[in-house]
């Protein structure tokens, strides 16, 4: 049921975007009296499984859920209408307009995403706020893992600043020393400011999914809601309701100790100590081989930690939803620097489908479903407008040569590049695919 509703939401916030996307360019070359032969939903090689005609435009939905496209007449895009292309321009064509003209038809889709992104915010904003752990809140310090440890991080560190910079929302620290080039983080540890120094490699072992830096939390009260599933503590005749006191009579202050325990006795039956109805007792559990019991707690961060709410009117809402928006389009851009960058190999954690939909939570949260909402739709408006050929930036690029130029390239030339971006997104498409299925595999 976690990974329906994770592809449920993954399918309409696709949805959504595509649609947002695709009307952008509608609008624009309606304005110009361009005519728009197709708005589709997703594509449709060979056959659709829905198609309307309504005047001049047949709308439908495809079955192959990679985007979707609107057909512009006299625009040599996606669907290489030769046959088109060689009869007159017509004054209904997209070639018969101005540059200018051509050019707004096809940053429409872009713009629209982009817009939409900030309207989402704003409303997001309006309607349920900002809630976040400050990072001063992090009462008991961070737990982190051997790259951590390999650059002088240690469990229960309390995070002071980054480049001497605080940081008031804990869970933007991770993401600040990837995206900034940060050098340093200060830290208190028994009572002693440490400074640690980033070096370069932690970098590209953090996007691996390393180093990770979270909030330490205690293990107790730890009482058993549910069961994974793959669960030999389930197997083994723990319950629900169950209150684990500790493992083979060993207590634990901090959970991340209770998780190390397991991890170094996971090739072996451990004894389980669990309080039940006022009742204490000891199972024997074998581990999964990763260490794990199978066993979930429903204890969230706010019945740990002070969480920071903050409500916006709907007036407050407004610069808060565009300054949200542009920040996180400014952070999109930035991880171009990484992908690029031959210290992080960032290319190497590139992901697909796989990896989009997995951002999903596993229950129906619509705050989330939005906020994700908005930013895929600024990852395709960033996405599209790259001077890629088949891409909206590929078309701009040539619009811009032109005006520049005072010459259009010819439509052979136009039909090799288109024919070649689709190479080159097929391309990418199969590579960052390639890698979710690699890192399933080795999972």
């Amino acid at each position: 049921m976690t990974i329906l509703i994770k592809i449920l939401q993954f399918i309409m916030s696709l949805s959504v975007i595509v649609i947002v996307h695709e009307f952008g360019h509608f609008v624009f070359a309606k304005v110009f009296k361009t005519r728009v032969e197709k708005f589709y939903l997703f594509f449709d090689p060979w056959f659709a499984i829905f198609r309307r005609k309504i005047k001049e435009t047949e709308y439908g939905i495809g079955w192959l859920p990679l985007g979707g496209y609107v057909k512009i007449s006299g625009m040599i895009d996606e669907s290489m209408d030769r046959e088109q292309m060689k009869q007159p321009p017509q004054p209904w064509e997209f070639r018969s307009k101005t540059s200018g003209q051509r050019l707004l038809i096809m940053t429409g889709g872009v713009l629209f995403n982009f817009i939409s992104a900030l309207l989402i915010y704003v409303v997001v904003l309006y309607a349920w706020g900002e809630t976040y752990l400050p990072t001063a809140n992090v009462k008991y310090g961070i737990v982190t893992d051997s790259v951590g440890y390999s650059i002088g991080l240690r469990n229960g560190d309390k995070i002071l600043s980054v480049d001497n910079q605080k940081i008031d929302n804990f869970a933007q620290i991770s993401s600040d020393i990837l995206l900034n080039d940060r050098k340093t983080i200060q830290v208190e540890r028994d009572g002693e400011v440490i400074n640690i120094d980033i070096p370069m490699d932690f970098i590209a072992r953090m996007l691996k999914g390393s180093g990770k830096i979270d909030a330490r939390t205690p293990f107790s009260p730890y009482v058993i809601t549910g069961f994974g599933k793959e669960s030999p503590g389930k197997l083994a005749g723990l319950q629900t309701g169950d209150e684990l006191l500790g493992l083979d009579g060993k207590k634990f202050q901090w959970y991340d100790e209770f998780q190390k325990y397991l991890a170094d006795n996971k090739t072996r039956v451990i004894d389980v100590n669990v309080l039940r109805k006022g009742q204490t007792l000891d199972i024997n559990v074998r581990p999964t081989s990763a260490g794990f019991l199978g066993i979930m707690s429903s204890r969230s961060y706010d019945q740990i930690f002070q969480l920071k709410t903050i409500k916006y009117g709907f007036l407050q809402s407004i610069p808060a939803g565009i300054a949200k928006g542009f920040k996180t389009i400014g952070d999109y851009l930035k991880q171009f620097r990484l992908i690029f960058s031959r210290h992080t190999k960032a290319y190497e954690s590139l992901g697909g489908f796989i990896t989009i939909g997995s951002i999903f939570p596993g229950v129906w949260d619509w705050q989330s479903f939005w906020n994700l909402t908005a930013l895929l739709a600024i990852i395709l408006a960033v996405m599209n407008i790259l001077p890629i050929p088949a891409l909206d930036g590929g078309h701009v690029m040539f619009l811009l040569y032109e005006v520049i130029t005072g010459r259009k390239p010819s439509d052979k030339f136009l039909e090799y590049a288109q024919i070649t971006g689709m190479v080159i997104l097929f391309a990418l498409l199969i590579f960052a695919n390639g890698n979710d299925i690699l890192r399933l595999i080795r999972k």
